[in-house]
């Protein structure tokens, strides 16, 4: 179904439950900014809009029968001129392969109309960033990572994150502000975030190397210190840890 209206955005949204893409139709259709709405059941027909249609935006589900929305969302990347993306779903579990797909935005149903309105503001201002070369590769660079704070989802920029600490299924990533518990497990982001500078020095710590002000030993081994902060450095991670400021040095002294 396609409805038009008097704004500037086109919008695909999907999703294979009826009753949840109503309910995201509707907000979308009262929203000023949206110019025209398609809505599609399921990916193979909402690959059959994007033939034919041009979209600004795709609000899709995750979770649906045959292509999912992760899958989709990968097809929709090797567009020439790829929609942006903001997954709508009822599960947290898939934030951080969300945002590794490049989502505008991580929208938890039942949706409300003001955090979808959060939405179309994030898609317009990301359509409008200067596609300069220097530009996307800052973007690329430095990926943001999705928190809930009071019922709400902020983007919060990798660069932010001091180090992170292992809680169970789940990390803890400390900023200078403070912390935010994400879904995801230590070892993805390790090697998530190895090159970016992210090192493991202990199976309950990542850190990022160019913020140790100090590795020093003590009565129990080494520790590192990061903003004040003492973080253990196991047996097996200390010489691999060595090495690498060593190698880090090296390089900020040939600079």
């Amino acid at each position: 179904m396609t409805v038009t209206g008097t704004g500037f955005l086109r919008v695909l949204a999907v999703d294979d439950e009826p009753p949840a893409l109503d309910e995201l139709a509707y907000h979308l259709r009262a929203d000023p900014r949206v110019a025209r709405l398609h809505t599609a059941g399921d990916a193979t027909e909402a690959l059959r809009v994007l033939r034919d249609d041009d979209v600004d935006v795709v609000f899709l589900d995750i979770r649906m029968p045959g292509l999912d929305g992760m899958e989709l969302a990968r097809v929709l990347r090797r567009f020439a001129r790829p929609p942006a993306i903001v997954f709508v779903t009822a599960y947290d579990d898939g934030a951080v392969d969300a945002f590794d797909l490049g989502a505008t935005d991580y929208v938890r149903k039942p949706v409300r109309a003001e955090r979808l309105a959060e939405s179309l503001r994030r898609v317009i201002g990301s359509r409008v960033v200067p596609s300069h070369p220097a530009a996307l590769a800052r973007s690329e660079e430095d990926p943001t990572i999705p928190i809930e704070l009071a019922g709400t989802t902020r983007m919060l920029p990798r660069s932010a994150v001091r180090w992170v600490e292992a809680q169970g299924d789940y990390a803890r990533l400390h900023t200078a502000e403070g912390s935010h518990l994400v879904r995801v497990s230590l070892a993805t982001l390790a090697e998530r975030w190895a090159d970016a500078g992210f090192v493991r020095i202990h199976r309950s710590y990542l850190v990022q190397l160019r913020l140790i002000a100090e590795l020093r030993l003590v009565n129990s081994g080494y520790v590192v210190v990061i903003d004040g902060s003492e973080l253990p450095v196991s047996r097996r991670h200390t010489r691999e840890l060595k090495d690498k400021l060593v190698r880090a040095a090296k390089q900020d002294w040939s600079r």
